[in-house]
C-alpha cells in the first residue's frame, strides 16, 4: 500500500532523549515555586516598607504591616511566592524600590 508505512518500520521516537523519562532527574522541569526574599536594612523606614508591599503586591495594609514587621524582627520574609521569572520581576521591583531583595526556591529552609 503506497503511503502507509510497513509494519516492520521501525517506530520513530524523539531524538536526543528528549522524552522526559529518558532525561535525568537534574534536568527534569523543576514545578517548585520560588520566593522573592526581602532583607532588613539600616536604611529604609519600616513605614516606607509596608507602603511597598502594599502598592507593589496589592497586600492589604495589615498583611504589608505584618510583612514588615517579619522582616524587621526576623531579618527577612518571604514576600510572595510563584514561578522564578515572576520572582526575578518582584526582586528587580523591589530594587527599584531601595529594598533588599532576593529569590530562592520557596521551600529552602
Amino acid at each position: 500500500m503506497d503511503g502507509m508505512p510497513a509494519t516492520s518500520d521501525p517506530v520513530l521516537a524523539p531524538a536526543g532523549g528528549t522524552a522526559i523519562e529518558d532525561r535525568p532527574i537534574e534536568e527534569s522541569y523543576d514545578q517548585s515555586p520560588w520566593a522573592t526574599i526581602v532583607w532588613d536594612d539600616p536604611v529604609n523606614l519600616m513605614s516606607y516598607v509596608a507602603h511597598v508591599f502594599a502598592i507593589y503586591f496589592h497586600y492589604s495594609k495589615a498583611k504589608a504591616h505584618r510583612l514588615m514587621m517579619a522582616v524587621h524582627t526576623q531579618g527577612k520574609a518571604i514576600v510572595a511566592t510563584g514561578s522564578r521569572e515572576e520572582m526575578e520581576r518582584d526582586v528587580t521591583a523591589m530594587h527599584e524600590y531601595g529594598l533588599w531583595a532576593t529569590l530562592d526556591r520557596a521551600d529552602a529552609g
